[in-house]
Formats: C-alpha cells, structure tokens, sequence
C-alpha cells in the first residue's frame, strides 16, 4: 500500500511538472526581443530620436523623474496584508457592448477593463492597449489577476480599424492577445518606437505595424493618429527602456479623443491640448499610484489637472478596477477622482466594464462600485 502512495505522488508530482513546464513555454517569447538587435532599419530610427540616448530611451521633461527600477524591498509583504481592500467585495457588475454600427459622424467608447478600450469614432473602431489574458505577466501562473472577464470574448470583437498600443507593459501588451488579433483582424497595430520588434517576433506581419516617435503621425482608416509624449518608462524584464512609450491622438473631421496610456503628470500636456485639442473624450489613467512611484503614474487628482490640461470635454477614467497594481484600496481611485471632478466642475462618466458611453449623452454618475468597495 506504501508503495502505491509512493508511485501515486511521484506521478503527481510528473504531471504537476509537465503541467508548469507546458504553462511557462511561452516564457521566453513573452518577454519580447532586444529591438536594438532587430534590423538596421528600425535602429536607425531609434538613434535618431530626440528622446534616445546612450542605447536607451528617456523622459525629456524638464521636471525630475525618479523611476522605479526595481519593487521596494517592503512591497511584497505590503502586498500580503488587507489584500481583501485591494479587490472588488463582490462581482464587479458587467454589460454587453452594443453590436449595432458605430455612429457615422459620433463618438461612442466601450471600456473593457483596466486600460483595454474601444473608442468608435466617426464611423471607425479603434482598439487601445487590448489585453484579454487572466494575468498580467510573463507567465499565466504567477502575477497579477483579473478581478472580473473581459465582458466581450476577442473572437466576438467587431471588424477593428486600429489597434494602438501605448507601451510594452505587460498589463498594456499582451502577446496572447496580440496573436488573437492578428488572425482574428486585419487591422494594423500602432505603436511607439521599438515595439514593432516585439509585434514581428510574435507574427505581426510588418506591413501591419506602424512604428512612430512623439509628434509623428499616421493616417489610417480616414483618422489621423499622433504619437505623443507621457512620463512613463518601459521594458518587459530587467532591461529598462529599451522601447518608447507615448500618448495618442486620434482625430476625426471634427471628433478628437486623447488616450494617455500611462504617465505621470508632466507640464506637457498643455502643449498637447494647445496643438491638437480640444478633445471631445480624454482617456485617462487614475490607478495604480503610489508614493514609491510618483513619476510615473498620476494619481486621480492629477487625471483631472491633465484632462483640463488637453482642453478636454469628457473624461473616461480608465487603468483601475481590473488588477491590483498597488497597494491602495480597489475602489480608491474613483472615489477621489468623483470627488475632484464634482469640486472642480469637469464632465466624468464611470461605467461598468463592457457598456458603451456615447459622448453626446454620457450617463451620469451613479456609484455603482460604491457597494464592493
């Protein structure tokens, strides 16, 4: 009988290995290429950036930025207390987003979660950072994990006419999600500098992708994308910056959407509004801030300064809810940022992940995380 027990946990413990070792195959793909490796072409356009320099790319703002190069020694125990606060205290409340046409001349956006959104414009779909993987991570058994689905499967997505990425994060960049798209779409990816690289090792096809540097920009489907700054930084391991990251404008013959990706607030902004705003919808990121990192991503006071910034009109909060990325509590985040907005008059609209807000009628505010919070 021993005997038996033996054999049974020794094959157990063959299938759990075969198990983790099939689960971390991708691994190595996962974690992208060295685009400076990736062709003389591509290389060439990084060194000619004004913001690369010394083999790796940079925040030219005049403020200082400190970035985080490595998790502060106590944020994994932080982590591992009151995690209950970090999550939602039930099920996030999900939609169906809507199959009819989008709106010919109409700004309508859909929100999936985290920062993955749809923004139809003028007729067209453009799809932000999408990512559709249970975890945010080199490996689907570790790292961070969603608090609720995706409220549509990739394979059900509309006909797509962009795809813009903001940088090479994995909660932005999803290889799993990108290899979806490209057999399942037809649209071409835009990206920043460098990022191709990773498209191509993935099998984008290169006349799919689009690589541009900040204040370069693209016509595509009848839109005009622009390439624009944000504080961040980027690197899918230890290696920092060695693909850009940047904002996006999207600009119809008369609707305009900023998505920030992700950033800290910076100055700039203004200057962005200035040269291609207003905006009719701002996406805005309001989650994952921490006093270890204030450089790199604004808090939901700062969402607000840079809305107003960019000349918005309306602003969509977005990179919250989904994973715990920090150590605030889930709900934080919009809660101040109603607060801000309702002290300092700006136009927000918060919806459930899945349901689509047209610009010309925004829903108002009505709390709906306020009972899982």
């Amino acid at each position: 009988m021993a005997g038996k027990r033996t054999a049974r946990r020794i094959l157990a413990g063959g299938v759990a290995l075969a198990a983790a070792g099939w689960a971390l195959r991708e691994v190595p793909a996962e974690l992208g290429v060295r685009p400076l490796g990736s062709g003389p072409d591509r290389v060439s356009r990084m060194r000619r950036s004004s913001q690369f320099r010394e083999g790796a790319f940079f925040n030219p703002m005049p403020e200082p930025t400190t970035l985080m190069t490595a998790p502060p020694p106590s944020l994994l125990g932080e982590l591992a207390k009151n995690k209950e606060q970090r999550r939602p205290g039930g099920a996030v409340p999900l939609r169906v987003p809507p199959s009819s046409p989008p709106p010919a001349d109409g700004l309508r956006a859909v929100w999936y979660g985290h920062a993955s959104t749809l923004v139809e414009i003028e007729g067209k779909r453009v799809l932000f950072d999408p990512v559709w993987s249970k975890r945010v991570s080199p490996s689907q058994l570790v790292g961070p994990k969603r608090h609720h689905p995706v409220p549509v499967a990739i394979g059900e997505l509309p006909e797509i006419d962009a795809i813009a990425i903001s940088h090479d994060h994995y909660d932005h960049l999803d290889m799993a999600t990108v290899r979806t798209l490209t057999g399942t779409q037809k649209a071409p990816f835009l990206v920043p500098l460098g990022i191709g690289a990773h498209l191509e090792r993935w099998g984008v096809p290169a006349y799919r992708i689009i690589e541009l540097d900040w204040d370069e920009e693209a016509e595509v489907a009848g839109l005009r994308f622009v390439a624009t700054a944000a504080r961040h930084f980027s690197g899918r391991t230890f290696t920092r910056n060695d693909t850009l990251w940047g904002s996006w404008v999207v600009a119809g013959a008369s609707k305009r959407v900023f998505y920030a990706g992700d950033s800290g607030y910076f100055e700039g902004y203004r200057g962005i509004g200035s040269a291609h705003g207003p905006f009719d919808l701002t996406l805005m990121p309001i989650g994952a801030y921490s006093p270890a990192w204030p450089d790199i991503h604004m808090d939901p006071e700062e969402a607000v300064n840079a809305h107003l910034d960019l000349g918005g009109e309306l602003l969509l909060p977005v990179h919250w809810a989904t994973f715990t990325l920090a150590l605030h509590p889930w709900a934080e985040p919009v809660e101040r940022l109603w607060r801000e907005a309702k002290a300092r008059d700006v136009k927000i609209v918060v919806p459930r992940p899945g349901e689509a807000v047209d610009t010309t009628a925004a829903p108002a505010v009505d709390g709906w995380w306020e009972t899982l919070g």
